[in-house]
């Protein structure tokens, strides 16, 4: 992509992404000619950048965050990066027409794309040529699925078997949370001593167990795949 199509797939301005990319957050683009191009890498470190400073990180913080992953993390690392953040970034929920669509996602779209779009969650059939997107990123994870070649309606069902296991390992989760934690709290009585104590623990419940969860399914996956495939 040029940096002009970059900006139209993240809704970033030229201006900023040229900001970041002076402040180190973004790689050089690779040059052909005089043409600065991007890649997918690029576009998931600027994605990672953008839900950072959503959620209220500064640059400097942000510089932080990246310094700390590897060299060579490629856009898949960084989706993952995303993936755990993603509980915390509000859905950004915005109603455009179809040739919105088509620049957002950087290429042409086909009947069968959109669709495809829609039956993976990214977005919502309007009247007329106008849908509504559910986020850049949701936009981006499904154009990747699309890209995989597998059968959308593949993916699809793999995130309804999601759907379900976590709403019920969510649902575990808390109950314990209610008995070995708040039901205790109660029955002491409230007290003012432990109230920071429990807000400090409420707070860190939803990074905690969203990090387990995304660490110990991606161990099974690879077991899943070293046991069935080789």
């Amino acid at each position: 992509m040029t940096i002009d199509q970059l900006a139209a797939r993240t809704g970033i301005t030229v201006r900023n992404i040229r900001y970041y990319a002076g402040r180190g957050l973004l790689p050089p683009p690779q040059l052909r000619g005089r043409t600065g191009l991007y890649g997918p890498d690029h576009l998931a470190r600027l994605e990672l950048v953008s839900e950072l400073s959503a959620l209220g990180f500064t640059l400097s913080a942000i510089e932080s965050h990246l310094e700390r992953l590897p060299p060579t993390a490629g856009a898949a690392d960084l989706a993952l990066q995303r993936v755990l953040l993603t509980p915390w970034v509000p859905e950004e929920i915005e109603e455009i027409d179809r040739e919105e669509l088509v620049r957002r996602a950087g290429r042409p779209l086909s009947t069968d794309d959109v669709d495809a779009l829609h039956r993976l969650g990214a977005l919502t059939p309007l009247a007329g040529e106008r849908v509504q997107l559910h986020g850049a990123g949701a936009l981006t994870s499904a154009l990747a699925v699309i890209d995989s070649g597998l059968p959308p309606d593949v993916w699809r069902r793999a995130n309804e078997l999601i759907q379900k296991h976590t709403a019920a390992l969510a649902d575990d989760l808390m109950t314990m949370f209610q008995d070995e934690v708040l039901q205790p709290y109660r029955d002491r009585g409230r007290r003012a001593d432990e109230r920071a104590r429990l807000a400090t623990a409420l707070s860190q419940l939803k990074p905690v167990t969203v990090h387990g969860v995304v660490t110990a399914f991606g161990r099974a996956v690879n077991r899943a795949i070293r046991d069935r495939i080789g």
